[in-house]
């Protein structure tokens, strides 16, 4: 079983900054494509980046384009999303999601075997 768990979420006016992190369980972590995705209220659960296994391709909607960065610590067992100049728009629950079955940074969402619970990002104008 593989566990996710994000943290880093919150309250930040818009043009700031914040890094979310994901914490996963399971020893072939390394192994792993790794992809962000969020939600906002009643709309559908969107992709925003992805990472292959070694951390050496990526992926990212144009919407954040240029704005996030995603990265992982394959020692450590994290993947990280820096999200720069975040904008109201930006504001929806975000979750971490593992493809355990193949290791490069797609957007699929139904490609995803496991999923955090979610980390709420909120962004004031």
């Amino acid at each position: 079983q593989v566990q996710l768990v994000e943290s880093g979420g919150g309250l930040v006016q818009a043009g700031g900054s914040l890094r979310l992190s994901c914490t996963v369980s399971g020893r072939a972590f390394s192994s792993y494509a790794m992809g962000w995705f969020r939600q906002a209220p009643g709309k559908e659960r969107e992709f925003v980046c992805a990472i292959n296994w070694n951390g050496y391709s990526t992926n990212y909607a144009d919407s954040v384009k240029g704005r996030f960065t995603i990265s992982r610590d394959n020692a450590k067992n994290v993947v990280y999303l820096q999200m720069n100049n975040l904008k109201p728009e930006d504001t929806a629950v975000y979750y971490c999601a593992a493809d355990i079955h193949y290791g490069g940074a797609h957007d699929s969402i139904i490609g995803y075997d496991y999923w955090g619970q979610g980390t709420q990002v909120t962004v004031s104008s």
